[in-house]
């Protein structure tokens, strides 16, 4: 495994870690969730990334469960707050009130008495930054936060958040934004302005919801129990914008190429996205233990020039890089 700085911060995170999105309390059962974790600790995952709303809570229990016994201190564990997590209209934002009660509840799920990195889950336009960022500055004094990270942010909230933790005093170290060979859209302006402010990107979706493993092809039936048939979690409209057969089509033929690096085309993936200097780590999910095998071989991997410009003349424009397109 590789280990980088995350931001300019004195923190040492996985280069590839492990989510539990859609995955824990929800696609997968316990028993293969657990076995996926475990499969991670073996392959040298130090990182894991949830957040309260996944799988409606559940997310974060199962993977405290699977955690338990394993020694803290070797750990990363990342949570995140934002997204509704009850029906009280409180229960959701950014607020000084939701932040403080989602901290707890997140720790008593996950069973422990901090995390070492809270993230904001995206920007909540109805409260102010000042708010938000004091009440999250709260808990690193309070010593039930180490650092904190946004997700979602654009260069603009990023850059005031970053202000406001300077003047706090807080370690604002990372933003998690999605990024792949085919969504690039934090390239642009996230990314040096990130680079200007000391954060580093913990990118998800690196392999792009499943469709940079080459399983769907174009034409060809939907291969049963894949994200792309995923309508009760959200699975397929995701990976919708992706399920066209100009793309899947170009997606087949990164295949030389990931067999020339010696990697499965979801490591090729995971590998091109930690070719990015300001990426500290690459989320990756698993239904499977094998899927965690597979992707860890990204780590360390460096791609030739060549290769990277074979990547981005096959994938042309099917490659998203404009923010306004993405919106």
């Amino acid at each position: 495994m590789e280990f980088r700085r995350l931001g300019r911060s004195g923190l040492t995170v996985s280069a590839i870690s492990y989510g539990n999105w859609l995955t824990h309390g929800g696609q997968v059962e316990e028993d293969q969730a657990l076995a996926c974790v475990r499969a991670a600790l073996d392959a040298g995952i130090t990182t894991f990334d949830t957040a309260d709303v996944y799988a409606g809570t559940r997310a974060e229990s199962v993977l405290g469960r699977a955690l338990s016994g394993q020694r803290r201190e070797s750990l990363e564990i990342f949570t995140k707050v934002y997204f509704p997590t009850g029906q009280g209209q409180n229960d959701q934002g950014l607020g000084r009130k939701h932040i403080t009660e989602s901290i707890h509840a997140s720790l008593r799920r996950l069973g422990t008495d901090y995390v070492d990195l809270y993230q904001a889950h995206r920007y909540d336009p109805s409260t102010p930054l000042e708010e938000t960022m004091s009440a999250m500055a709260d808990l690193v004094h309070q010593g039930k936060v180490l650092y904190l990270g946004v997700s979602e942010w654009s260069p603009e909230q990023i850059a005031a958040g970053a202000e406001l933790a300077r003047q706090l005093r807080v370690p604002l170290v990372s933003n998690q934004p999605q990024y792949s060979m085919l969504w690039r859209v934090i390239e642009p302006a996230v990314v040096p302005t990130c680079e200007r402010e000391g954060l580093s990107q913990i990118v998800w979706s690196p392999v792009a919801q499943g469709v940079l493993t080459g399983k769907y092809r174009p034409g060809a039936e939907l291969p049963a129990g894949s994200r792309a048939t995923d309508e009760k979690a959200g699975g397929a409209q995701m990976i919708s914008h992706w399920m066209r057969d100009e793309v899947l089509a170009r997606v087949q033929e990164l295949r030389p190429i990931a067999e020339q690096a010696g990697l499965s085309m979801a490591a090729l993936a995971v590998a091109w996205v930690l070719q990015n200097p300001n990426v500290a780590s690459a989320i990756i999910g698993a239904s499977r233990p094998e899927q965690v095998r597979d992707n860890v071989a990204a780590a360390g991997v460096t791609l030739q020039p060549e290769l990277l410009r074979r990547i981005d003349e096959i994938l042309g424009d099917a490659a998203r890089r404009d923010p306004e397109q993405a919106a």
